[in-house]
């Protein structure tokens, strides 16, 4: 499964991380900038350290999971 994280900076200075199941591949970066910054300008997320003030970087993640039959 993959994942696309957005890792934003908070008032306070601490990262917060929002999860997006299912990105649209291949990435575009600009889309993916032009959102973040749509998020930060629509104050439309709120977090325990205060409003989100500032981009830190967005990465796609994927994870693998096999079951073990016990």
């Amino acid at each position: 499964m993959k994942t696309i994280e957005l890792k934003f900076e908070n008032e306070e200075g601490k990262t917060v991380t929002i999860s997006l199941d299912q990105p649209v591949e291949p990435v575009d970066p600009q889309a993916v900038h032009t959102a973040m910054d749509e998020i930060i300008a629509q104050n439309a997320l709120f977090s325990t350290g205060g409003d989100l003030v500032g981009k830190k970087s967005a990465r796609v993640v994927e994870r693998n999971v096999t079951d073990i039959e016990l």
